[in-house]
């Protein structure tokens, strides 16, 4: 067991629309700026603060105690935390994990991201709910509330923003064996454990920036393209949508999740909206409108596929349907191997309901293979 004293140093997190809420302290001291948003998951805090879709984001996690079983090198999404801050009700000082590598304490601090605790988080939650997602500061360095408030007015909306420039690899990468199905995976923030459900499913994958042009993914030779999940709003990356739309005329099977998915939509001619509060968390119900089954799935997203023009597109279909809000869950290209779904079927830290879409996809893969050898 593993134990970090806190600091008793006190903090604030300051709302845009002016609402204070004083606790103490957690992770690095200092003061960050990003969009509040709350995840609703009673476990896996290490893997929401390092996928690279929180970029920006300050996190209230909606359960009551955060850090009692440390961090974990295996359970890392990218190369540490990348929420622009945490906000918790009770944080543990202890990690109990039998092997484990030290406690959220220490990783936060090491990483510089500021967090505070003690807040009441049930109060934030409900706030965020009724007025939705707005920017905010979270605050331990002693500066004062009208200053805070001051230089939060000037912090953008995440609406209109690219962020995938300041999560992607900046040079390509590989995993897996060679002479597995070759995708292609085009990174716009992607959490490994996508790599390594396709690596588990016998794929050879290389990660190629987020800039990359069609061109460039192709000169490989993929048989397959993944367009990975990430942060920011999908509508301010017209280049990103007309390299996904080239990619898309291959012919070539494409798997897009979260952001990937909301590319691919634009790249069809379809719109994305921002939403009121967003989806976060890991108890989402979704039904696959193909099998008539449901699934509990894991989701983070602010921005959604607008179903009033899906509705009206010849060319592509909606495949799955989010239970709580009736939004559009998932797609697919009619007569061709493409398709993308909003939320995460990679779910780390769970549950695994979807992960199936990594099946279909190397399904797909290999139908293609077939008939080309044919």
């Amino acid at each position: 067991m593993v134990h970090t004293p806190l600091p008793e140093d006190s903090a604030l997190l300051i709302l845009a629309d002016g609402t204070v809420f004083k606790g103490k302290a957690a992770g690095s001291r200092g003061t960050s700026f990003g969009e509040i948003a709350f995840n609703t998951g009673m476990y896996g805090y290490q893997e929401i603060f390092t996928d690279p879709s929180y970029h920006k984001q300050i996190v209230v996690m909606a359960t009551a105690h955060v850090g009692n079983y440390g961090v974990h090198e295996d359970d890392t999404e990218s190369d540490g935390p990348r929420v622009a801050g945490v906000v918790v009700r009770n944080f543990s000082s202890v990690a109990s994990r039998p092997g484990g590598h030290g406690t959220l304490q220490d990783d936060l601090e090491g990483h510089e991201v500021v967090g505070i605790r003690d807040v009441d988080t049930r109060a934030l939650v409900t706030h965020i709910r009724e007025h939705g997602a707005m920017n905010a500061v979270v605050s331990s360095d002693g500066t004062e509330i009208e200053e805070l408030k001051r230089r939060l007015s000037e912090v953008p909306s995440m609406e209109g923003m690219e962020l995938s420039s300041q999560v992607s690899v900046a040079e390509v990468r590989e995993s897996g064996q060679n002479g597995g199905h070759r995708v292609a995976l085009l990174d716009l923030g992607v959490k490994e454990s996508i790599v390594r459900c396709l690596v588990d499913r016998g794929c050879h994958v290389k990660v190629f920036p987020w800039d990359s042009q069609a061109s460039d993914l192709l000169a490989w030779n993929p048989e397959g393209i993944m367009l990975s999940n990430g942060p920011g709003d999908p509508a301010a990356m017209p280049s990103v949508v007309k390299v996904v739309q080239a990619l898309v005329e291959t012919g070539l099977p494409v798997f897009g999740i979260c952001l990937g998915h909301q590319v691919l939509a634009l790249s069809q001619g379809l719109q994305t909206e921002k939403m009121f509060n967003g989806h976060r968390g890991v108890n989402h119900p979704v039904k696959n409108l193909i099998s008539g089954k449901c699934e509990i799935t894991s989701q983070n997203h602010g921005f959604v596929v607008s179903r009033d023009v899906l509705e009206n597109s010849s060319e592509v279909e909606e495949t799955h349907v989010h239970l709580n809000d009736q939004t559009v869950a998932g797609i697919r290209l009619k007569g061709r191997p493409v398709f993308s779904v909003q939320y995460h079927p990679e779910a780390s830290a769970g549950p695994h309901d979807s992960r199936y879409l990594f099946d279909d996809f190397v399904a797909n893969i290999a139908k293609e293979k077939s008939a080309v050898l044919q």
